[in-house]
């Protein structure tokens, strides 16, 4: 498991109305044990993309990158991160700037 030690959260812009639905970006700065297969002496965050509908919100999708060097990391993370990073999203998903 990991912790979530900053994060930020955007408001995706749709110029062209076609997306369903309000799209949200957050990137979740994280830290995990040096024993977890995810480590990385970088450090690691998560660019997740959160969708808040009127039938439905939830994540769509999320990636993994080392912070000092921006590389994609090509790992999936465990059911129960999904759903804390899911989770951590709809909580916050607020306080996105709407500019």
């Amino acid at each position: 498991m990991f912790t979530i030690t900053s994060y930020t959260v955007e408001v995706i812009k749709d110029p062209f109305g076609i997306l369903s639905g309000q799209r949200y970006e957050f990137l979740i700065d994280i830290e995990v044990e040096e024993d977890d297969e995810l480590y990385s002496e970088s450090g690691l965050y998560i660019r997740a993309i959160y969708n808040v509908d009127e039938d439905k919100s939830g994540l769509l999708k999320y990636e993994l990158y080392e912070k000092t060097t921006q590389i994609y990391l090509d790992f999936d993370l465990e059911d129960d991160e999904v759903a804390a990073v899911e989770a951590f999203c709809k909580a916050h998903v607020l306080e996105a700037d709407d500019e």
